[in-house]
């Protein structure tokens, strides 16, 4: 049987068939939690690093450590930054984060946690690597609930019988899922 699991492993593939609407989502959440200049950050699931980009370019961080599983998406987040910047690029899962209990002052998920095979374990490991009193965040698509930018497409393919493919852990993207998180 095939595996029909989304997997983004090519950023630039990525960019371009969500670039857009992952810019807009992410000044959004960056308003809405609203962290301080100079803090220590980690971005989980960093893809292509285009959220790292634009935490970089609007809060001024101390510090970046930028984790995702896929080397070929890690390698495309490094073409997007400046020599010098301060990120640190990790290849690992949101299950097992290679950090220190309390390193950081924010942990975030940037269109991430339906992709987590244990979105609870991979929240979880956020709030062991932050400090107390710091930040843990997440936003992500309502896949299930129509709030995907791609939903009329996926809606046309179930129509055409053609299963869509989904993330893995897509039960997560609801709210009702991610509060009970």
């Amino acid at each position: 049987m095939a595996d029909d699991t989304i997997r983004f492993d090519d950023g630039a593939s990525y960019e371009h068939m969500m670039g857009r609407w992952s810019a807009l989502a992410g000044e959004q959440f960056l308003d809405w939690i609203a962290v301080p200049d100079g803090a220590r950050w980690l971005d989980v699931g960093c893809g292509n690093g285009a959220f790292t980009q634009r935490l970089l370019e609007r809060c001024a961080p101390a510090q970046v450590q930028a984790l995702d599983p896929s080397p070929a998406q890690l390698a495309y987040a490094r073409t997007r930054l400046p020599a010098g910047a301060p990120v640190q690029w990790l290849e690992a899962d949101a299950l097992h984060l290679p950090v220190a209990d309390a390193s950081a002052d924010v942990a975030v998920m940037a269109l991430v946690l339906f992709f987590v095979p244990e979105p609870a374990v991979g929240v979880a490991e956020m709030c062991r690597a932050v400090r107390p009193g710091g930040t843990v965040a997440a936003y992500h698509w309502d896949i299930l609930g129509g709030g995907f930018p791609l939903a009329d497409i996926g809606a046309e393919m179930q129509r055409a019988v053609i299963p869509p493919r989904l993330p893995p852990s897509v039960a997560a993207s609801t709210l009702p899922a991610s509060e009970a998180l």
